[in-house]
This record gives structure tokens, sequence and C-alpha cells, in this order.
């Protein structure tokens, strides 16, 4: 009762759909409260010990729950019938289906194929990370590798043991792995907050920006409840913890980017939308910044990922046009080598239309050659370099009469910058060229030797 009644449950998902919203319900498969009736009408389908008592799930503390056991013939049946209730008599669009690696994959396969003949659109969120869960059907995953049990990327660039470049190596790799797959990111949910800590707990000052990402990146943010209030307690996992519904500055943090994945096609999700790509700046490894494009819409991220003021230069001719901050209303024209300086964890969010149609897939740079330091030099000098995606590359000295003098650096190279230090040991003094080739496109510098 404490919960309400199913009439009432009902009105609820009615009301949700007048509002053009979804709903999904918890699906819990692998097991049951102890108070359960089916542990009376059925208890041939509990796991049992060697001395006939029901368990806890194998491997796991869940002392408040019994585990159901899918050798047993007639739990599937139940258990799908069960899920097509909520369906078709109550309305639900979906189910996130909890802890799902415990449970046979062969009932997944089954149970989605089965509700998705009652309604075809139904949403099925997996709760696990991996390719396996969307070859049974399911429509989204957990993204944590970004942020999940306490850990991750996020949580790494908080504590400052990784940087932006350790970020876009994690969204190559979600790109190659979930192109039109849905990823859920997040920086709070039931489990954390409980048992890992709040997000000031977790991220400090970088929580507000982290929120950002999460909602920007290549999949679907999930806020927690409470979040858009600022909600900064743990909540008790097993009793009622009520949350103070307040007035707070993140509820129009949420709102505005929520409106943004909303109406802009760039931050659609899977095939509907585009994928994050990387805009080079003169500070790769403390500034994120990138760009997603869907035929003329555009959205350009960037993100001061340091505890530190920031000034960066945009180093990218296919993001240039006027863009609107869509926090400050401020409308500015970005160009190539355009300046900006961001607080520490700051972040700047503009929505823009492109010209033309770039194609939404592909990088709008390979790479960014700096200019060697010092220039001219007397023996030794520091060459920089950035690469918007893992690469084969060859970084090559010449003389003035165009013969090659030595070869810097080749071969397989990941994401991010790069330093070569250069000692022109055995040379003479003079002009040289030093020239970076991946595939097709090179770029090649001039540098002067003083002796």
């Amino acid at each position: 009762p404490e919960y309400g009644t199913l009439d009432e449950f009902k009105a609820l998902v009615q009301n949700i759909h007048q509002r053009g919203m979804y709903v999904i319900i918890d699906w819990v498969a692998n097991h049951t409260a102890w108070d359960n009736v089916l542990i009376a009408e059925h208890p041939e389908w509990y796991v049992t010990d060697d001395n006939g008592h029901f368990i806890a799930p194998p491997g796991t503390n869940w002392s408040d729950v019994i585990e159901l056991d899918y050798t047993q013939a007639g739990l599937r049946e139940y258990m799908i019938n069960a899920m097509k209730y909520w369906v078709t008599e109550i309305g639900v669009d979906g189910f996130r289906c909890d802890a799902v690696s415990y449970v046979p994959t062969d009932f997944w396969r089954e149970a989605i194929a089965q509700l998705k003949t009652t309604r075809a659109d139904l949403f099925f969120l997996a709760e696990g990370d991996g390719r396996q869960w969307h070859t049974l059907g399911f429509d989204m995953t957990y993204g944590w590798g970004l942020y999940g049990f306490g850990d991750g990327v996020l949580k790494s660039i908080a504590d400052g043991a990784d940087n932006a470049d350790h970020l876009h190596s994690y969204a190559e790799r979600e790109k190659s792995s979930y192109a039109e797959q849905y990823r859920m990111y997040f920086t709070a949910n039931h489990d954390e907050n409980s048992w890992h800590g709040t997000t000031t707990e977790l991220f400090g000052d970088a929580a507000e920006l982290f929120a950002v990402l999460t909602a920007t990146f290549n999949g679907m943010p999930l806020i927690y409840s409470g979040q858009e209030a600022g909600l900064d307690k743990r909540l008790q996992f097993f009793d009622k913890d009520e949350i103070d519904w307040r007035d707070h500055p993140n509820a129009k943090l949420y709102s505005r980017l929520l409106h943004l994945k909303k109406e802009n096609q760039a931050l659609w999700n899977g095939a509907n939308g585009s994928l994050l790509q990387r805009v080079l700046t003169n500070n790769s490894p403390d500034i994120f910044t990138f760009i997603r494009q869907k035929e003329k819409d555009r959205v350009l991220v960037i993100a001061n990922l340091s505890d530190q003021e920031t000034s960066t230069m945009l180093r990218s001719t296919a993001i240039a046009g006027e863009y609107q901050n869509i926090f400050t209303d401020e409308t500015i024209v970005i160009q190539d080598s355009t300046t900006m300086t961001l607080p520490a964890w700051g972040y700047a969010v503009y929505e823009g239309e492109a010209e033309t149609g770039v194609q939404d897939r592909s990088a709008p740079e390979l790479f960014d050659l700096g200019q060697n330091v010092p220039n001219p030099f007397n023996e030794t000098t520091k060459i920089s370099y950035t690469l918007a995606a893992p690469s084969d590359i060859t970084l090559t000295l010449f003389d003035v009469h165009g013969r090659e003098v030595q070869t810097l650096a080749s071969g397989s190279q990941t994401a991010g910058s790069h330093d070569i230090i250069f000692k022109a040991d055995a040379l003479p003094s003079g002009v040289y060229f030093y020239r970076l080739k991946i595939g097709e496109k090179q770029e090649t510098k001039r540098l002067l030797l003083l002796r």
C-alpha cells in the first residue's frame, strides 16, 4: 500500500505518456524476496543447498533475496507472461533488466523476442556492459567503463590519474564497438550513491562537468533521483530515505542539456545521431573538445579536465562557424586558432548550424603538427604533435635539398599528444624540415639548427 494502488500506477503511466515521455520499469528476473508468493506456490522454482534451504544468489551478499532456478519447467513461461502483463494491461514501454549476467542468456533472447511480437517498440535496458547483450536483443547497455562501481575513466580524471587523452581513447573504443547501439552513461545511480558516495564525494568540483559530458557523449544520460535537486547525501539502500526536493541550479543545468538532446539531431542515439569526433587543441592532455554533427545540426563541447584555469586554442577549420552557448545564450564565431579560457573543471556547450552537410562520422582533422621548441635551436629541440585517433605515422627529417636525413618516429601510435626530443649531435648548422605523414595526408614544418 505504501507504493500506491495498481490503478494509481496505471494513471501515472497514462499521464507520463500524455507528456510525450515513456516508462520503463525495473525487472528482476534472477531472484525474489523471501515473502514472494512463488515460495508457497512453486518452491521447486528456487535453488536450494544440500539441506534443501533456499539460498541467496551465489557470489553475492544479497541476503534479502533468494535465487530462482531457470532449469525448472514453467518458470520461463511464467516470467515472460508476467512481463507481458505490465505491457498489455498497464502500458509500460519497456524494462530495465536487473543483473542480466546472473540469468541464462537464452532466456533473455527468448523473452525479448516474444515480448517484441506483442509490441515491436518495447525498449530493453540491460544492467550489463558488453556487446553480447545487444546480440540478445537489448537496446541499451551500461557504460561502466566511463563510470561505474566507484571507478572508471571519470573517477581517474577527477583523481588526477588520467587526462583528456585517456577519455578520448575510451570514446574511440565505444565508437568502434557501439556505433549504432545505445549506451547509458551516468555519474550516479542507486548503487553508486548508496555504496560508493555522492557525486561530490566521488568527483569533487568536477561533478558538474561530468554531468555535462554524460549528457553529450554518444549515448543516453541517466539522471538519478534527486540529482536535479542537488542531492548531496547517500540514500539508505534498504530503508525509506526521503529526498529534499528543493530548487537548485542543477534543475536548469539538466533542463538545458535534455532540451538540447531532444531537439538537436547531432545528440540523438545510435544511427539516428552522430558520433563524437575530437577537435584538436594546443593542450590536448588537459582539454577535451569534441563535435557531434548530423546533417546541419552540430554541437561543440569544450571541457577543461583539470583543476587549473586553462586557456586553449582550437585547431580545426572543420568546426568554423557561428555558435550559441546553450547556457548563456551568448553567440560567438569560432574559427581555426580561436582561443578561449576555461576555469578549473569548466566547460562550454555550443549549438550551431553547419553550412554544408559534412559527413557526421568522419573526424574534423587527422592530426595537428606543432612547431618545434625552441626554434632556432643549438643541439636539442622538442617536436610535438597530436593524433585525433590511433594511427600509423611516420615523422621524417629532411635537409634543405629534400634528402631524407633521419626517421624520428614511425609505427602505430595511440590517439592524443606525443613529444619527440630531437638531438642534432652529428648535423651541421642549417635549415631542415620535418614531415608528419599519416596515410595520404602529410604536413611539413621548418626548423633551424644554429651551432
